[in-house]
């Protein structure tokens, strides 16, 4: 038998060699914090997302922050009105950049049934702010979120800083 090198339980040294820019994509790829921004029924579904049963924190997406000066993802869920309008778009200008956006819902995507029977509803979100991910469904299953979430995290490692 040969002698080992190391004693049982203890942890070996481990080097990694990397680019910086790589590091640093990794990085924010792995720490997104979102904003949720409910404003009708797909809100349900997106609280339903952030609950234990599908733990984001594993794909590192942090739980949803109320300031938007801390956030870099903004969720749109649910119907947009005129009214509602000049909010979302302060806040999207007071986050941080890179910041990216993701309209959950047929509401916030097109306007869903209720763009046709009312005037006070926007068709879509990007006619406001910038999309980045769009989540159709009436209302979209937690699941697409948490798929957007890695299409989301898939374009970011893709970007160049």
């Amino acid at each position: 038998m040969g002698v080992k090198d190391s004693k049982p339980g203890l942890l070996q040294p481990i080097i990694y060699l990397t680019r910086l820019d790589r590091l640093f994509k990794w990085g924010r790829k792995n720490s997104n914090w979102p904003l949720p921004w409910g404003l009708a029924c797909c809100a349900i579904e997106m609280m339903a997302t952030f609950a234990s049963r599908y733990d984001l924190d594993r794909f590192g997406i942090l739980g949803g922050f109320p300031s938007p000066r801390q956030s870099d993802t903004i969720i749109v869920a649910g119907t947009v009105t005129k009214k509602m309008a000049p909010v979302i778009k302060r806040l999207y200008e007071q986050m941080p950049e890179p910041k990216y956006v993701i309209a959950m819902g047929n509401c916030a995507v097109s306007g869903g049934i209720y763009y046709y029977d009312s005037y006070s509803v926007v068709k879509g979100v990007d006619k406001i702010i910038p999309v980045d991910i769009y989540i159709p469904g009436c209302p979209p299953r937690p699941e697409a979120l948490v798929d957007a979430f890695l299409k989301l995290q898939k374009r970011i490692e893709e970007e160049n800083l």
